[in-house]
């Protein structure tokens, strides 16, 4: 069993989250997690060595220097590549402490608990959507069933559209929609790394009602396949995506 993330400490959310080439229509996205951001703003930005930012989120600074380097990539990648770069999720919490330059040493600790706590009281799930039922395609998702849910019951749902985001998209939009599960069909490699780095728990291989499915979740009894895959391009006669988990005619992704 791998150790759990010790929880980075950071002074503020990122004023601005999101920075997209104006040149590039429809840009991929990349995914720079909250404490990701911390360690450039106090590196790069604030000029702090790996042994000062490390005091500062309180973490080490072999992690500081893991964070800073997987950082540094991301941002090279979105410049270079032309790709939106998104500044959201990841294992952070918030100092709690009166105001003092970079976070003080009386920061309140939020314990695993508080934190397991407030996640389960306070969610939101989406559900890959299509006529009440679960859409079997997140790739060529076109709407989003969003539940909010306090105490493990649901107090409000919409229906949202994905304007004809494709799948590295949808990982953003889901992440500016404030979800912390999704519920779907099939689904690629891909997007589920990117849905991992956003922090945003898979439940993958789920058909039938949306509405169900998220009150089964919120139950605890929720019928899902964790190993789930759609990376079939090309279907020979008689096959189909549902064959493999994906429940769908068409698994390009």
């Amino acid at each position: 069993m791998s150790r759990q993330q010790r929880c980075r400490r950071i002074c503020k959310e990122p004023k601005y989250s999101a920075f997209t080439p104006i040149d590039v229509k429809n840009p991929e996205h990349i995914i720079l997690s909250v404490d990701e951001y911390e360690v450039i703003r106090l590196v790069d930005y604030e000029n702090k060595n790996h042994e000062q930012c490390a005091e500062i989120m309180d973490i080490s600074r072999t992690t500081v220097t893991e964070i800073y380097k997987k950082a540094r990539f991301k941002i090279a990648e979105a410049f270079v590549m032309g790709k939106e770069l998104n500044i959201s999720g990841g294992n952070y919490r918030i100092c709690n402490g009166p105001p003092h330059p970079y976070c003080s040493e009386t920061c309140r600790i939020l314990s695993s608990k508080e934190k397991k706590k407030g996640r389960e009281n306070n969610m939101k799930i989406a559900v890959t959507y299509q006529n009440g039922e679960i859409f079997q395609h997140f790739g060529h998702t076109e709407q989003f069933k969003v539940y909010e849910a306090e105490d493990g019951k649901i107090i409000k749902s919409e229906i949202v559209d994905s304007n004809g985001a494709g799948h590295g998209a949808l990982a953003g939009f889901l992440l500016n929609s404030g979800v912390d599960v999704l519920i779907c069909g099939g689904i690629g490699g891909g997007a589920q790394t990117a849905l991992a780095e956003a922090g945003i728990k898979l439940y993958g291989g789920v058909s039938g009602s949306a509405d169900e499915a998220a009150e089964a979740f919120l139950a605890g009894r929720l019928d899902y396949n964790p190993d789930v895959h759609c990376d079939h391009h090309n279907h020979e006669e008689g096959h189909s995506c549902g064959d493999h988990g994906c429940g769908s005619h068409s698994c390009h992704e």
